[in-house]
């Protein structure tokens, strides 16, 4: 697979909708983790990511101007009690939570969801987790070429990351109507940063102007535990 310039396609992408990217520092000493959302509507936009004891979660920048919470307020990313770090781009965040919890693997909690409720987008679920040594997994759920009749389940888990390189996806394969949803595999991106406020400010400068929203990034030291985050929000403070 060809390795991307992670600035250069996200510049290319008016509206790649919410995305994560996972991946290893060139230093092979850091695991990197980016989230980031966008938005079309009123609605979309007049959202913010804030800090919470596990993680962050979404709220509305102005509460009068908020019309339905139910897609858009969740817990992008949360930190289990096992050190996995969860990241999703909707409530799944809680469902893979709960199942590991109980015992069971973050495949078997996204068997028991799907796409969002939101036709004719069918806007795709996607959710990756990070392990403590690095590693990790990605997966996108989604309506099959737009019927919402199927839901495609699909799964991608990398247990040897390589320096310098992650792996992105998004929800959206282009800016149109309806939005199509993400296809084939995660991009394959390069992973230049060396601190996670700069990283941000360079996938940030990135993001469309007019349809960015809100920004995370962390990089854990794999071999000291320490987290490095950085939050930007168009709107307010993380």
């Amino acid at each position: 697979m060809k390795l991307i310039n992670l600035k250069e396609y996200l510049a290319d992408s008016s509206y790649p909708g919410r995305g994560i990217v996972l991946g290893r520092t060139a230093d092979d000493k850091k695991a990197a983790v980016a989230y980031f959302i966008m938005g079309r509507s009123e609605n979309s936009r007049n959202r913010v990511f804030e800090k919470t004891e596990d993680g962050i979660r979404t709220r509305a920048f102005d509460e009068s101007k908020m019309t339905d919470p139910s897609l858009i307020i969740y817990h992008p990313v949360r930190l289990l009690d096992n050190g996995l770090l969860v990241v999703t781009n909707g409530d799944q965040t809680d469902t893979i939570q709960e199942n590991i919890a109980q015992g069971h693997c973050y495949r078997h909690a996204l068997n028991t969801r799907k796409f969002e409720p939101d036709g004719p987008n069918w806007t795709p679920r996607i959710s990756g987790v990070v392990k403590p040594d690095g590693s990790y997994n990605l997966s996108i759920l989604k309506s099959m070429d737009g019927d919402p009749a199927c839901c495609c389940r699909y799964f991608f888990e990398y247990d040897a990351p390589i320096a310098g390189i992650g792996h992105l996806i998004h929800t959206y394969q282009e800016n149109s109507m309806p939005l199509p949803s993400f296809h084939g595999e995660p991009r394959r991106v390069v992973i230049d940063a060396t601190d996670a406020h700069s990283w941000a400010e360079e996938i940030w400068s990135s993001l469309n102007e007019e349809n960015k929203v809100s920004l995370y990034v962390q990089l854990l030291d794999l071999e000291t535990g320490a987290r490095d985050t950085a939050i930007i929000n168009k709107y307010g403070e993380g």
